[in-house]
């Protein structure tokens, strides 16, 4: 890291309070019908976000329905005690995937290098699929960051690792500068 970019991570807040967003219809059904739901990729993020001193301050699964996503996600950026928001899943490309449409209006800012980069870890991975990873992340009028990321487990483990856990709180250092 460049001696730049380790000072300009040093005034970065060290504990972030995250609040974890799954968008999966058919958990969603589940859990409103009382049945077991496994949740692999919700279950990772909060296991990585821990492991890395942070906070879970809250966790939803929603079903993909842009009214629900919007009020969940405004209501994360509205607490105070987050300070980033990741939605894991439906960002696809099937009509059902709402949520890249729904929260991109919600960022005052967007970081096309996210999904750039993303795309790029992704390649290596898995291949020319990646060209169908449709991941975005950007920052609210309130100063907090938002990351919208695809729902598989491979997935989570390769962005949050690589790219939010080590960069969040200096997204959110200078998001919040006037």
């Amino acid at each position: 890291m460049s001696e730049s970019a380790s000072q300009h991570k040093s005034g970065a807040p060290k504990k972030i309070g995250y609040a974890v967003i799954v968008s999966s219809s058919s958990r969603y059904q589940k859990l409103k019908a009382r049945e077991p739901v496994t949740d692999p990729s919700g279950d990772l993020i909060v296991e990585l976000i821990k492991s890395a001193g942070h906070n879970v301050v809250s966790r939803e699964i929603l079903p993909d329905d842009r009214v629900l996503l919007g009020k969940y996600v405004g209501k994360a950026i509205g607490s105070e005690d987050v300070d980033a928001i990741i939605v894991c899943g439906g960002t696809g490309v099937s009509l059902t995937d709402v949520t890249i449409e729904t929260l991109r209006p919600l960022m005052i800012k967007t970081l096309p290098g996210f999904g750039e980069l993303f795309r790029k870890l992704s390649y290596d991975e898995i291949g020319s699929a990646a060209i169908m990873t449709r991941a975005l992340a950007g920052v609210t009028d309130h100063g907090k960051a938002l990351f919208c990321i695809p729902g598989s487990p491979q997935a989570v483990k390769l962005v949050l690792t690589k790219l939010i856990l080590p960069e969040t709180g200096h997204i959110i250092k200078h998001a919040r500068e006037s």
